[in-house]
C-alpha cells in the first residue's frame, strides 16, 4: 500500500513538472514576442528620427482630384477645390486652431509627426482585426496623406504615411504644418480649407465666426459629407457639441463658454450652396452613398484621385433634370415647397439611367427619391391586380364597377362615374376605385402585402383595404423597383450606379459584377399586368405618357390633389415621377398623375429610349389581341351604344333649335368609348379563385421612416 502511494506521488510530481515546463515555455514565448515587437518599434522609431528633411517641399502639389463620370464619358462631378481661399496662420483665430487640435490631434505640439501611444493602441486593434480599423493619424500624417498618398486603408500606406510625416516635421515648423493643413483639408460641400468652409456655410470671414461655428468646422474633417450642415444639420450640431466638449475637457474653453456655445442655434448662410463642379448633384449624393456601401472611405473618395465611372447616361440625366424643373415652372408651380422627383433604371441590368431628387439642389438637398415617403394613390393598384392575377384573374374577366360600401367606408370613383360591369383591364385603365377594393376583398389584404414586400416596397403598410387605393406612404425608389418586375418577366432587380472605379494609376480597383436579381412574380403575371398597364397609356388615364412606342404604366393621384405620380416602363427602362409639396399641402389646381407627372415621364423617356434596341415587349399575350382582346369588346359595346348616341345627338339638336341658339357651336361628338358608361349584358361576374398566398414571409419593416438608399441584396426564391 505504501509502495502504491509512493508511485502515485512520484507520477503526480512528474506531471506537475511537465505542466510547469509548458507554462514556462509559453510565458517565455510571449515575453520574447513582446521584446521583439518593442525592439522593432524602437528600431522603426530610430529610423524615423534619423530621416532627412524633404527637399523642394515648397513646390509639392496635392494629389490628383477624384472625378465622377457618366457612362458616355461626361464629367459630372469633381472634387477639386472649386471653393478655395488660402489663409495665413496668423489670421486663423486661436479658438479655431484649438478646436482643430483638440479634435484631430491633441498632442500636436508634443510629437514628432506621430503619436507613439496612439500608434501602439491602433496597431494592436488593427492586428486583432486583421485589417486597418483604427487610424490614430496626427495632423502631420493627414497632411502627408493629402500631399503624397492615396487613401487606401492598408498597412503599407500607413508605414509610408509615418515616414513622410516624420520627414515633414524635419522640413517645416509646427505652425507651417498647421497652416498647410488648415488650407488643404477637405471640409465638405466643395470647400477646401477653413476660409472656404467659413464662407460656404456661414458667409463670414474667419474672424467673424462664433465659437460654436468654429467648432462645427473643426468637426468636419472626420466625415465631411456626413456632417455637412447643408445636408445634415442635426448631425452637424451633434458633432459640433462633441468638439466643444473636447475643448472644455482639454482646458481650451471654460465651462461657461461650453454651455453657451452648445445652446447656439445653427445660422447658415442664406446663399449657402455647393461650390464643387457638379452637374447632377442628387445623383452624385446617391453615388457617394453607394461607394461608402461598397467600402470606400470619405477621404478615399474626395482626395484619392479616383476615376469613378457611373451607369448614368448624361443626356438622359440632363433631360430628366430639365423636365422636372421646366414642366413644374410652366404649370406655375414655382414655390420652393413644390417639388418633383424622377428615378429611372434598367429592369434587365439594374443600371441607373437618371436620378433627380428635387427641382433645385441649391435650395434643398433633401432627396425625394430615397427619403420621401408619400402615398402613391392609384399607382398602387397594379399590385392589387397582380395579386389577383397570381390567384387566377385574367385581363378580360368581368368586374363590378358599381357603388360599394365596406362597413362604414364607401369608396367612390373619380367624378362619381360608374360603368356597371367592365373587364379587368378597363377597370385598371380608368382607375376604378370600387373595382380595386372588390379585388382586394377577394385576394385578401395579407396576400397583397406579401407580394409588395417581394417586389421591393419597404415602408410600413396598414392591414386594411384602403391600401388598394394607395393610402399608405411609399418611396419613389421602391415603386420603380417594384414595377420593374412587370417589365422583365417577374424579377426584382437591384439598381446600382457605380460601374467601376480606377485608382490614380488607372488600375481598376472595383467593377460591378452584374445584376443582383430575385424571382418574385410568375412570368404569366408579369405578362397580364403589362397587357393591362399598356392599356392605361393607350386608352386610360395615362394617355399623357404616350411616347409613340410600346409602353405601360399607371397614374396615381391622392386625396385633395396632394400627390401626383406616374410610374411606367418600356421593355428596357422603368421610370417613376412624383410631384407634391414638401409640407404635404394641396398642389395648386386639380393636378393628377395623368397630367404633369405623365408629361415629365414622356419628355424624359423620349430621350432615354432614343437608342433602345428592344421596341416591343416579349409577351405573347400582347400579340393575340385580335383574337380575344379588348379590341373586340370595345367594338361590341361601341356598336351596341351607337343608336343611343345618335338619338342623344338628335335630341340635343332639336333642343337647340327650340331655344333658338343660333350662334352656339355644336358640341363635339364623343368618340372615345371610355367616355361612355359601359352597359354590359347581364352576366355573372367571374369569381377569382382564391389560391394559397405566395410562400414568402413578410419582411419586417420598422415603424420609423428610415432612409434605405441601397436595399439589401435580393435573395433568390
Amino acid at each position: 500500500m505504501a509502495n502504491y502511494r509512493y508511485s502515485s506521488n512520484r507520477y503526480s510530481s512528474k506531471r506537475n513538472k511537465r505542466k510547469r515546463k509548458k507554462e514556462n515555455s509559453l510565458l517565455n514565448f510571449i515575453i520574447m514576442f513582446f521584446i521583439m515587437c518593442f525592439a522593432g518599434l524602437v528600431a522603426f522609431y530610430t529610423y524615423l528620427v534619423t530621416l532627412p528633411p524633404i527637399t523642394n517641399f515648397d513646390v509639392i502639389k496635392p494629389n490628383q482630384v477624384t472625378s465622377i463620370y457618366s457612362s458616355d464619358g461626361e464629367i459630372i462631378k469633381t472634387f477639386a477645390p472649386f471653393k478655395f481661399k488660402k489663409v495665413e496662420i496668423e489670421n486663423v483665430p486661436q479658438d479655431l486652431k484649438n478646436a482643430i487640435i483638440a479634435t484631430e490631434d491633441k498632442n500636436f505640439y508634443k510629437h514628432s509627426g506621430f503619436d507613439v501611444l496612439g500608434l501602439i493602441r491602433s496597431t494592436l486593434v488593427n492586428i486583432r482585426a486583421g485589417e486597418v480599423k483604427q487610424g490614430a493619424s496626427t495632423i502631420t500624417q493627414q497632411l502627408a496623406r493629402i500631399l503624397f498618398l492615396s487613401n487606401e486603408r492598408t498597412f503599407d500606406r500607413k508605414i509610408k504615411e509615418l515616414i513622410i510625416a516624420s520627414r515633414i516635421e524635419k522640413t517645416i515648423t509646427k505652425e507651417e504644418i498647421l497652416e498647410m493643413y488648415l488650407n488643404a483639408v477637405y471640409l465638405g460641400s466643395g470647400a477646401y480649407g477653413v476660409q472656404s468652409a467659413s464662407e460656404t456655410y456661414f458667409d463670414k470671414n474667419l474672424d467673424e465666426l462664433t465659437l460654436a461655428e468654429m467648432a462645427l468646422i473643426a468637426g468636419l474633417p472626420q466625415a465631411p459629407s456626413v456632417y455637412t450642415p447643408l445636408k445634415n444639420p442635426d448631425l452637424a450640431i451633434k458633432r459640433r457639441n462633441q468638439v466643444l466638449k473636447r475643448m472644455y475637457k482639454t482646458g481650451r474653453i471654460t465651462k461657461e463658454q461650453f454651455e453657451k456655445a452648445k445652446q447656439e442655434k445653427l445660422n447658415l448662410s442664406k446663399k449657402a450652396s455647393i461650390y464643387s463642379y457638379n452637374k447632377a448633384p442628387y445623383l452624385v449624393d446617391y453615388v457617394l452613398t453607394e461607394l461608402e456601401y461598397l467600402g470606400f472611405t470619405e477621404n478615399e473618395i474626395s482626395q484619392g484621385g479616383l476615376k469613378i465611372y457611373t451607369t448614368v447616361e448624361y443626356e438622359a440625366q440632363n433631360k430628366a433634370q430639365e423636365a422636372v424643373a421646366d414642366l413644374l415652372a410652366n404649370a406655375g408651380l414655382t414655390q420652393d415647397k413644390t417639388q418633383g422627383a424622377l428615378f429611372s433604371f434598367s429592369p434587365i441590368t439594374g443600371r441607373i439611367y437618371a436620378y433627380v431628387g428635387g427641382k433645385n439642389y441649391g435650395k434643398t438637398q433633401y432627396d425625394r427619391v430615397t427619403n420621401a415617403i408619400r402615398p402613391p394613390g392609384s399607382a398602387f393598384k397594379p399590385f392589387v391586380y397582380a395579386t389577383a392575377v397570381q390567384q387566377g384573374l385574367r385581363h378580360n374577366d368581368i368586374l363590378e364597377d358599381t357603388p360599394l360600401e365596406v362597413g362604414k367606408w364607401a369608396p367612390k370613383n373619380y367624378g362619381g362615374k360608374y360603368r356597371e360591369k367592365i373587364p379587368a383591364w378597363l377597370a385598371l385603365a380608368v382607375s376604378s376605385n370600387v373595382c380595386a377594393v372588390r379585388t382586394i376583398q377577394k385576394t385578401g389584404i395579407n396576400s397583397v402585402i406579401s407580394l409588395v414586400r417581394d417586389l421591393g416596397i419597404t415602408t410600413p403598410l396598414q392591414n386594411d383595404m384602403t391600401i388598394a387605393l394607395g393610402s399608405n406612404g411609399v418611396k419613389l425608389y421602391d415603386m420603380v423597383v417594384a414595377y420593374g418586375a412587370f417589365a422583365n418577366g417577374g424579377f426584382r432587380v437591384r439598381p446600382y450606379s457605380v460601374e467601376r472605379v480606377e485608382n490614380s494609376r488607372g488600375v481598376v480597383i472595383y467593377e460591378n459584377q452584374g445584376p443582383k436579381i430575385a424571382k418574385v412574380l410568375a412570368y404569366e403575371t408579369a405578362s397580364e399586368m403589362t397587357y393591362m398597364l399598356k392599356k392605361v397609356i393607350e386608352k386610360g388615364t395615362g394617355r399623357g405618357a404616350n411616347i409613340g412606342r410600346e409602353a405601360a404604366g399607371k397614374t396615381g393621384t391622392t386625396d385633395d390633389y396632394r400627390d401626383a405620380w406616374f410610374v411606367g416602363y418600356t421593355p428596357e427602362i422603368v421610370t417613376g415621377v412624383w410631384i407634391g409639396n414638401d409640407d404635404n399641402s394641396k398642389l395648386g389646381g386639380h393636378i393628377t398623375g395623368g397630367s404633369i407627372p405623365a408629361r415629365i415621364w414622356a419628355a424624359y423617356m423620349r430621350v432615354a429610349t432614343k437608342n433602345s434596341k428592344i421596341e416591343k415587349f416579349d409577351y405573347p399575350i400582347l400579340n393575340e389581341e385580335d383574337k380575344n382582346s379588348d379590341v373586340n369588346i370595345e367594338e361590341k359595346y361601341k356598336a351596341k351604344d351607337e343608336k343611343e348616341r345618335e338619338k342623344e345627338k338628335e335630341d340635343k339638336k332639336l333642343e337647340k333649335q327650340q331655344r333658338h341658339i343660333r350662334d352656339e357651336k355644336p358640341e363635339a361628338e364623343e368618340t372615345n368609348v371610355l367616355q361612355q358608361p359601359f352597359k354590359m349584358p347581364s352576366q355573372k361576374p367571374v369569381e377569382v379563385k382564391k389560391l394559397a398566398p405566395i410562400q414568402t414571409p413578410l419582411v419586417p419593416v420598422p415603424e420609423t421612416q428610415v432612409s434605405v438608399p441601397i436595399p439589401p441584396l435580393p435573395s433568390a426564391n
